[in-house]
């Protein structure tokens, strides 16, 4: 079904149509019309399956842009999901100009209550930080339409249920409440029965993955390591198109100006760039103008590109059902693909979860070394070589050649074309990628401010290196000539600090 065909207005479907979408998934096209009209929605789906569309069009649709008060509530149980949410609904709310604000603990709180004072109709926040702003009496919810409980079991593994319940508390009793999980356990259908009104079900099975035709392989790599294994990985494999995925927008415009600076053909796309500009990059890579791109998972959503040989998981993504779509990327009409995932010690739990999903155990890779990168690149180097003399423009160089071949050695002229054609490896030219906070320890009861597991701060004050509310420092990934890069240059990338 198209969204043409849900009852949408105009303004909502041209945002639509703008993000590349026409049809509409299985739970977009049977939740939308029941939110549309008023009704209360249970929505079993996993992550992936574009339910934040789902509720995210018919709240936009409900919303009076005249008033200043909040008509929307969206409760996430982590940060990276809140900021994700508020992306996609200021995305699809741009033609409307609907105003959507994120608040999420680890961050101040003095900037969200100046952000909350320009009057956002719609809030997504994560439970501890939410019930802070009621408890100060900056986020105010009497005028309250529609309620969103997102990943409402992740929530509830997370300890969130005594906030939520007291979230639903502070909020109208006439209100639309719309309830997404990927399970139902008890504790959460108790929620569907106390505080929904005769709640519809929609029920999505999640998609289930052909690895056939995929070789899935993971690398056990502390974070500061990840970049030069993968660059090795890169040289060693020699892939024909690659997609890199990293969890956050400043992951992926430090992973496309690292690998530009080594002279990889890459470029990076994420949230933060126009249409325009992620139109261009899209349309190079689909030509085979790129040869690496690294994207986020919300950009690469509706991304249908053939060809894509690797897909690399720089970050292991939270949930399972992103990794199956990140790696259907790959391995595709029936050709063969390698997806590579980098996991650090840390995050072995969720590696495990994405085994129990795919029902395939993926196979450890031991980091290639230097001097096997250095092989790769003078092995790709010959197969650029044997190209480049079939050309037929060559004749006209045969004089030029032959002054060459008797000033200097044939064996000197062939080295320093093979150093042309070849990359520098990191001793030469140093990438520093940011550190990321890690993913919630499984095993270890996280705070109430919907951060991972680190400690509080009274203040409120930024932890350092959360800073991903803010638009990366910087470049946008475009691909560059990498020989105007210099080939002994440093390349250090810097976080912005505060």
């Amino acid at each position: 079904m198209y969204f043409s065909e849900l009852g949408l207005s105009n303004k909502l479907l041209k945002a639509v149509q703008r993000s590349g979408y026409e049809e509409a998934t299985p739970i977009q096209e049977q939740t939308i019309p029941m939110v549309l009209k008023g009704l209360d929605v249970i929505g079993q789906a996993q992550t992936g399956t574009g339910k934040t569309a789902a509720f995210g069009l018919p709240v936009l649709e409900h919303v009076d842009t005249q008033s200043s008060a909040i008509q929307a509530l969206i409760i996430s149980p982590t940060r990276e999901l809140a900021i994700q949410t508020q992306e996609e609904l200021y995305k699809l709310g741009k033609e409307k100009r609907a105003r959507v604000q994120v608040v999420y603990g680890g961050a101040d709180i003095r900037r969200q209550i100046k952000a909350l004072k320009n009057g956002p109709q719609i809030i997504v926040g994560t439970p501890g930080r939410l019930r802070d702003h009621l408890n100060r009496g900056t986020i105010k919810l009497d005028q309250l339409q529609t309620l969103v409980l997102d990943e409402a079991d992740e929530m509830l593994n997370m300890g969130f249920l005594d906030d939520i319940e007291a979230i639903i508390q502070a909020t109208p009793s006439d209100r639309q409440t719309l309830l997404f999980s990927a399970t139902m356990p008890p504790e959460i259908k108790r929620i569907g029965v106390q505080f929904m009104k005769d709640p519809q079900t929609v029920k999505i099975k999640a998609k289930e993955l052909t690895t056939d035709l995929v070789d899935q392989y993971y690398i056990k790599a502390r974070d500061y390591e990840k970049f030069d294994i993968m660059t090795r990985l890169i040289d060693v494999q020699d892939p024909d198109l690659t997609i890199v995925f990293g969890r956050t927008k400043r992951r992926v415009d430090e992973l496309s100006r690292g690998l530009i600076a080594r002279g990889y053909n890459a470029a990076g796309i994420h949230g933060d760039l126009t249409q325009d500009r992620r139109s261009k990059i899209m349309k190079r890579f689909k030509n085979g103008e790129l040869d690496i791109l690294v994207a986020t998972d919300v950009a690469a959503r509706g991304l249908d590109i053939s060809g894509v040989t690797h897909v690399y998981n720089y970050d292991i993504p939270q949930d399972p059902e992103s990794y199956v779509h990140r790696i259907g990327r790959t391995g595709r009409a029936g050709n063969h693909g390698v997806s590579l995932t980098f996991v650090t010690p840390n995050e072995m739990d969720y590696l495990h979860e994405i085994e129990k999903l795919t029902k395939v155990r993926m196979l450890p890779l031991k980091p290639p070394t230097a001097e096997e990168a250095f092989r790769g690149q003078v092995a790709s180097a010959f197969n650029d070589i044997n190209e480049l003399i079939e050309r037929p423009d060559n004749d006209r160089y045969r004089e030029a050649a032959s002054e060459l071949l008797a000033t200097h050695e044939a064996v000197d002229l062939v080295a320093t074309l093979l150093n042309e054609l070849t990359k520098d490896d990191e001793t030469q030219v140093p990438v520093k990628i940011t550190p990321e906070r890690p993913l919630p320890n499984r095993k270890r009861k996280p705070n109430r401010n919907g951060g991972n597991h680190y400690r509080r701060r009274s203040n409120g004050g930024n932890r350092r290196g959360d800073n991903r509310n803010r638009r990366p420092r910087g470049g946008n990934g475009s691909h560059r000539n990498p020989r105007s890069q210099g080939k002994r240059n440093s390349f250090k990338i810097r976080r912005k600090e505060d």
